[in-house]
């Protein structure tokens, strides 16, 4: 192993601490499910795409209050209807080049029960991505282009900086934008969701005069 740097404070240690982090190669277009094993637990998302790798840093209050708001509706509609739903970090594998991890999803109960492992999910009801500066290219375009294909029956993003919705579903080749109420009808539930988007993400944004 390579010696430790002049000066470094660590220099009794073995391996070295002060040797930069090595980071994966994001201009490769041959990742796989298997490789994404090998990556290290750093506090970040991996995902792969049809072999690029997609990488989310550690998300921001708003990102984590938008999912968490979200949740709680959703999570309440999916028990009674026949879904679970969940909250990242949780794998999606649809192939050997393809596992994602959506900030929400909902898939449809076994035999009224719910999967015993996410590895036997293989339809969603629904996936959710906030979207951030940083998530752009792979939530409006990378990923929403899979769950397209995959047959997701819907797909939000999540705007907290717009305060708005996109919803997208499979033939889609454009967004419905909702700004006031998002109405969410499936086909394992009778009577559908409304979320009041002006006070969802007035939620979000610390501004209801909530404490949490």
């Amino acid at each position: 192993m390579p010696p430790c740097l002049p000066n470094c404070a660590e220099r009794t240690l073995w391996p070295c601490l002060c040797l930069p982090p090595i980071y994966p190669d994001r201009t490769r277009r041959d990742w796989t499910v298997e490789a994404l094993r090998a990556l290290p637990d750093d506090g970040q998302r991996y995902e792969v795409v049809d072999g690029e790798l997609l990488v989310s840093p550690s998300p921001s209050l708003v990102h984590q209050d938008a999912v968490g708001e979200l949740f709680v509706l959703l999570r309440s509609h999916a028990r009674v209807h026949g879904m679970h739903c969940v909250v990242a970090p949780a794998e999606i594998v649809y192939s050997a080049t393809r596992a994602v991890q959506p900030d929400i999803l909902v898939f449809p109960l076994v035999n009224g029960e719910r999967p015993g492992r996410l590895e036997d999910v293989r339809h969603l009801v629904l996936a959710v991505e906030v979207i951030s500066p940083s998530s752009i290219r792979a939530d409006r375009y990378i990923k929403r282009r899979l769950y397209q294909e995959e047959g997701v029956e819907e797909y939000w993003i999540v705007e907290p900086s717009m305060r708005v919705v996109e919803r997208w579903r499979p033939a889609d080749e454009e967004p419905e934008v909702v700004a006031q109420s998002l109405e969410w009808r499936t086909r394992q539930a009778g009577e559908p969701l409304v979320v009041d988007l002006a006070a969802y993400f007035r939620r979000v944004h610390g501004e209801d005069g909530g404490a949490g």
